[in-house]
């Protein structure tokens, strides 16, 4: 199944995430299909949140799952979800 999800990059104790487009049995931060996004939880910055809309819905109209996180982000800046 393929999942859109957070991917953890950033030193310790500064987190940063990519939103990706991954196979759900690839590890957290392994290989990813495609990177729609970033997120920076601390929000040090005026972009914090940066999502690709379209991009998001091509694959949630494909079937992709997203984590209960990358819902609500991705629901944050507009995207919709079928049903």
């Amino acid at each position: 199944m393929v999942k859109i999800r957070l991917s953890r990059f950033g030193s310790t104790h500064n987190p940063h995430y990519r939103i990706v487009v991954a196979d759900a049995r690839r590890p957290r931060d392994g290989g990813y299909i495609e990177s729609l996004g970033h997120y920076d939880p601390r929000k040090k910055t005026e972009t914090y949140l940066k999502v690709d809309a379209e991009r998001a819905a091509y694959w949630l109209s494909q079937g992709a799952q997203p984590t209960q996180t990358a819902r609500r982000l991705l629901k944050s800046q507009g995207v919709k979800f079928g049903g």
